[in-house]
């Protein structure tokens, strides 16, 4: 999924000290309605251990990325007593996409891509546009 984020990630810790990063993405149909608006639907997405403190640390509201994952949808018990569903995109992988200088505020505004299990932190682009990668990230 591409989309936006609609808030600024949540990142907080489990009872055994594992980080988890919560945020919310827009995405932008590819055809207009009837009307001829573009609609949007609204995915929440979860990210674990040094992923979720990658996105914490680098992503903001309105900030655009690419999300892989898979879904999973969980059930709790509401105060009610009904039972509630929820589906969400457990991140695999996120890349920024927010280009350099559109960002909101301080931070790495964009080209930078993380992954689950890995521990670098998003790559900067070099002066001529090309993102410098370490040989052992080559996937061949």
């Amino acid at each position: 999924m591409i989309g936006n984020l609609t808030k600024d990630p949540e990142v907080r810790s489990t009872g055994s000290g594992v980080s988890v990063c919560s945020f919310r993405i827009a995405v932008t149909r590819r055809f207009a309605g009837q009307g001829g608006e573009r609609v949007a639907d609204f995915f929440d997405v979860v990210a674990w251990r040094s992923l979720a403190e990658l996105c914490g640390k680098y992503l903001a509201k309105g900030r655009k990325v690419a999300v892989v994952g898979e879904l999973q949808t969980r059930t709790y018990d509401a105060k009610d007593g009904t039972k509630r569903y929820v589906t969400e995109i457990v991140a695999d992988e996120v890349e920024f996409l927010t280009p350099r200088g559109q960002g909101e505020g301080g931070g790495y505004e964009g080209g930078g891509y993380a992954t689950e299990g890995r521990h670098a932190a998003p790559a900067a682009p070099a002066a001529d546009g090309f993102t410098d990668i370490e040989d052992d990230e080559l996937p061949f």
